[in-house]
């Protein structure tokens, strides 16, 4: 069983930065597709930026070139730095696990576990 939690959302103005943390608890280690996903008030959640247990990355491209996500060693820290931040990436921000294997597309597909999310409100 996989548990995660964030932290290190805030307020910030626009050109600022954040650094969104997510600590992944679980019973045995596995191979792990990871995201951070965010949803804005009356839009649709949205995928931000995927990781898996082997370090590939992808970016949806709102975001290419500005945030980066990253996990440690032991992928039990999942980590989204955001840079350059915009009014527009104001949301509550989630990051989210699921089972990975080598068929999978870890920028597609549902994640079956999710924390309970943090708040970027970025201010003009």
């Amino acid at each position: 069983q996989v548990q995660l939690a964030e932290s290190g959302g805030g307020s910030v103005q626009a050109g600022g930065s954040l650094r969104l943390s997510c600590k992944i608890s679980r019973d045995f280690y596995e191979s792990l597709c990871m995201g951070w996903f965010r949803q804005a008030p009356g839009k649709e959640r949205e995928g931000v930026a995927w990781i898996d247990s082997y370090d590939t990355t992808n970016y949806a491209d709102s975001v290419r070139g500005r945030f980066v996500v990253s996990a440690d060693s032991e992928k039990n820290n999942l980590y989204l730095q955001m840079n350059d931040l915009k009014p527009e990436d104001t949301a509550m921000y989630y990051c989210a696990a699921d089972s990975w294997s080598w068929s999978r597309d870890c920028a597609r597909g549902d994640y079956g576990t999710w924390g309970q999310g943090t708040q970027v409100t970025v201010s003009s």
